[in-house]
């Protein structure tokens, strides 16, 4: 008898303002069998957030522990504090058939490809850099010299999107959805997803 399908792990990356959140939120709102990755924080627990939904909350020592363990995807410190994404999470998720949405920097990324070659890496461009530089001027929540620094940020991220297996462009969301969707559905009857079940028809045939 053939095992369950697994779900598939799917990393969303690119620069601030290119509408990541937006194009996701639509993607997830009508299906199942979906959900985001929980990340690992040593930070404290903010007003209103709980263990596990928003962040599992761990101490240094356990964070540590799970680093030498080798029990996170990957890893990064930000103002004292270190962020990941552990291991055992998304595992669980994906062998129960769940697709697990890893939305994350372009270094975090290259470290997931390491541990999961087989997953899906996405990367979302604006139409153009000034529609991304009039995007972010236009929140009008930020200074100037702020937005040039998510600017020079951007630049450099978007050139690692060579490095991604799809490239979707946000200029309409709908149809960015609609892009992403179909790359799923590509993405699922690929042979490097497919390739336990290939394993699998030649072992009973």
């Amino acid at each position: 008898m053939m095992t369950k399908q697994r779900g598939q792990l799917i990393v969303f990356s690119g620069p601030s303002g290119v509408g990541k959140g937006t194009i996701l939120s639509q993607y997830m709102a009508n299906r199942e069998n979906i959900c985001y990755s929980v990340s690992a924080t040593t930070r404290s627990p903010r007003p209103g957030e709980v263990d596990g939904q928003q962040y599992f909350f761990l101490t240094k020592e356990k964070f540590e522990e799970m680093i030498a363990a080798g029990q996170m995807l990957e890893y990064a410190q930000y103002s004292g504090n270190y962020y990941g994404t552990p291991k055992q999470f998304v595992e669980d998720k994906l062998a129960a058939g769940v697709d697990v949405v890893l939305e994350i920097e372009v270094q975090g990324a290259a470290k997931v490809r390491q541990a999961c070659p087989e997953a899906l890496f996405i990367f979302v461009l604006p139409p153009s850099f000034e529609v991304l530089r009039s995007r972010l001027t236009g929140r009008g929540t930020e200074d100037a010299a702020t937005v040039q620094k998510r600017l020079d940020a951007a630049f450099g991220e978007m050139r690692q999107a060579g490095s991604y297996d799809y490239v979707i462009v946000n200029d309409d969301l709908d149809r960015a959805v609609e892009d992403l969707s179909a790359v799923v559905q590509a993405a699922r009857c690929s042979v490097k997803f497919q390739k336990k079940l290939i394993e699998e028809v030649l072992e009973y045939a």
